[in-house]
């Protein structure tokens, strides 16, 4: 996998630079800012980029800005943004633009390089990888009508593990269950969202996209 890694903070970019290349990463290309990143992702095409949400010249959104250029423009090029923050109005706009091969992690989380490494390889397979920490903030957000108000509280719980980009198999994991029983989950959700069995979409991607919307 070849990847783009971008952060204004040296001592950050250069740490996750180490943690790919030591698990055999492929990283092609280091920015600071977004107009650098730009241009790097538009020169070498990587599979992937790796974006601090906050960048020069005003650290707020230049991060988000810069991923929403990509994945509008790029669309072989999958783009995992990291905050400091739990915010989940971000992670919608990301998905809004582009709602497959995008990721929105906390920083905290990729010092663990195996999280990071499977986040990026969920993102190469098409998935949507959103932080744990933001699904847990939206579940307290509900609003009173919903496309979730049709579920059963173990299909809600198993919707919010595939917002988070969670294979039947990791679910199953977390859960502790068999992936039969996941799978069943997973069918009748899709049967309630309306999500027919259609080879032209990502039910999984539309799934986690309409939980997020829904509970946000």
């Amino acid at each position: 996998m070849r990847v783009v890694v971008a952060d204004d903070s040296l001592l950050t970019r250069e740490g996750i630079v180490h943690l790919l290349e030591g698990a055999g990463v492929d990283v092609v290309g280091q920015a600071g800012d977004s107009a650098q990143l730009l241009g790097l992702v538009a020169t070498l095409v990587p599979d992937a980029a790796i974006v601090d949400m906050r960048m020069p010249p005003t650290h707020t959104d230049e991060g988000i800005v810069a991923a929403e250029h990509i994945l509008s423009r790029q669309p072989t090029v999958s783009v995992l943004v990291l905050s400091q923050y739990v915010d989940p109005t971000y992670a919608l706009r990301l998905l809004n633009e582009r709602p497959d091969g995008v990721g929105y992690l906390l920083k905290e989380r990729v010092s663990d390089v195996t999280v990071l490494l499977d986040a990026l390889q969920r993102l190469a397979e098409g998935a949507t990888v959103i932080d744990p920490g933001i699904v847990s903030t939206l579940l307290g957000r509900r609003r009173p009508a919903s496309p979730l108000d049709d579920l059963s509280a173990r299909e809600r719980e198993v919707l919010a593990l595939v917002a988070e980009g969670l294979s039947n198999q990791g679910v199953a994991a977390r859960l502790v269950v068999s992936e039969r029983t996941v799978e069943a989950h997973v069918t009748r959700t899709f049967a309630k969202l309306g999500l027919d069995d259609d080879a032209k979409a990502n039910r999984r991607v539309l799934a986690a996209l309409t939980y997020l919307r829904s509970v946000r």
